[in-house]
């Protein structure tokens, strides 16, 4: 057996997506059936349209994406955080949605421990999308004052004079 087929066989026996049975066919039904829903939706659905040009290609990046996640098959090459950040029209309700139609869509597509796995991940990579957006807007969290200002802004703990 070649050093190759070996590596091959130890990344998927410790790919998340193997022991909840993922597959390449499970990866490529979600992401076609998710983004017919999307194409469709009245509030990302029109994000998505200005932003993708050619759905053919972004379909089969996004398989690509959910194989190297959940079967670490290394396919996806890409900067999605850089990629979601030149985008000026998304916002946190972008995001919320987003996360909605796709618990939705798994949750009727796979079964549960699957549709488990795929959704922690999607929440994950959401929120760290959200987060990265906002750092490169120069926002702390979305939704949230910087702790800097926060500490600013709030009385200290102990009323009690510091000695100088």
């Amino acid at each position: 057996m070649s050093a190759e087929v070996q590596k091959g066989e130890l990344r998927a026996a410790l790919a998340p997506g193997t022991a909840v049975g993922v597959s390449e066919a499970m990866i490529h039904d979600l992401v076609h059936a998710f983004y017919a829903r999307v194409r469709s939706d009245d509030v990302i659905g029109p994000v998505f349209e200005r932003a993708v040009g050619d759905w053919g290609a972004h379909l089969a990046k996004l398989c690509d994406f959910w194989s190297s996640v959940l079967l670490m098959s290394g396919r996806f090459k890409g900067t999605p955080m850089a990629t979601h950040a030149l985008l000026p029209d998304i916002q946190p309700h972008h995001f919320a949605r987003w996360l909605a139609l796709f618990q939705d869509t798994v949750r009727s597509r796979c079964p549960a421990p699957a549709a488990a796995l795929f959704i922690a991940k999607a929440e994950v990579i959401g929120q760290s999308l959200q987060l990265g957006i906002a750092a490169s807007r120069g926002n702390s969290r979305p939704g949230h004052r910087s702790a800097k200002r926060a500490h600013r802004e709030s009385p200290p703990d102990d009323p009690a004079p510091r000695p100088q």
